[in-house]
């Protein structure tokens, strides 16, 4: 393993931000490690989406280092940059090509620079047919296929958003709120699902269903007033007074 691959993937160190003087980021520290799954947890306002903002290069701290792979520093680099670099955000609500196929929403992803008229008229390897097909088979929409994605489940098209994000090979996913809406076969399902994508890539879950976090049995922070309030196993900060207090209730 080379000095590289021995640091965290992601590492964020005394960051904060305000906006209009409320500070939404308050001296954050917080390390993700290569191969890892990490849930984060928090109230409304605890700063869980502006951390995914500064993450993906969305907003700018005010202070504070965010480092991805080591040395590379996110802070110089812009959202389509920072995409190139590794890192995949799905956001809470699926943003899918409601009018194509499952299968060509696959294809699309690949390579977004080449427009989405020139990605539908290339043909295809075999190794990319084989690499769309192996996410459809994660995703758990081999059966869909042919199917519009208009025609898919709200659960679905979450799992359709992964698959695209997927397509673009990231080193990390962040994901927000995804089984908002789902029914609880979909709930238990994503929670396999992304157990397995955590295999081959790292994982930053941003969810407030707990049986769903439970279920991903993973490391799990929690933000509050934009600043970790607790880290560890679910029934760790779970039983954590300060988490009580503030997000969970007695």
């Amino acid at each position: 393993m080379s000095p590289k691959e021995k640091q965290p993937l992601l590492y964020l160190n005394g960051v904060s931000v305000s906006f209009d003087g409320f500070k939404a980021i308050n001296n954050l520290s917080l390390v993700v490690e290569r191969g890892e799954m990490r849930a984060i947890i928090g109230p409304n306002g605890a700063g869980k989406t502006t951390m995914m903002d500064i993450i993906t290069g969305k907003t700018r701290p005010d202070e504070g280092e965010v480092f991805f792979e080591g040395d590379t520093d996110l802070t110089k680099y812009d959202e389509a940059d920072i995409a190139c670099l590794g890192i995949g955000r799905k956001f809470q609500k699926p943003t899918v090509f409601e009018n194509h196929s499952v299968y060509d929403n696959l294809a699309l992803a690949f390579d977004e620079d080449r427009g989405i008229l020139a990605n539908l008229f290339h043909n295809e390897t075999r190794s990319r047919r084989g690499r769309i097909n192996e996410i459809l088979d994660t995703v758990r929409l081999s059966h869909r296929k042919d199917f519009l994605a208009s025609e898919l489940s709200h659960g679905q098209k979450q799992w359709l958003e992964i698959g695209m994000l997927l397509a673009q090979d990231p080193k990390l996913l962040l994901v927000d709120e995804p089984v908002a809406g789902m029914t609880d076969a979909e709930t238990v399902e994503t929670a396999n699902l992304l157990r397995e994508i955590s295999k081959n890539h790292s994982v930053i879950v941003v969810e407030h269903d707990m049986g769903f976090i439970r279920d991903l049995d993973v490391k799990v922070t929690c933000l509050a007033e934009g600043s970790v309030l607790s880290e560890g196993s679910l029934d760790h900060v779970a039983s954590d007074e300060k988490v009580i207090e503030s997000y969970l209730g007695r």
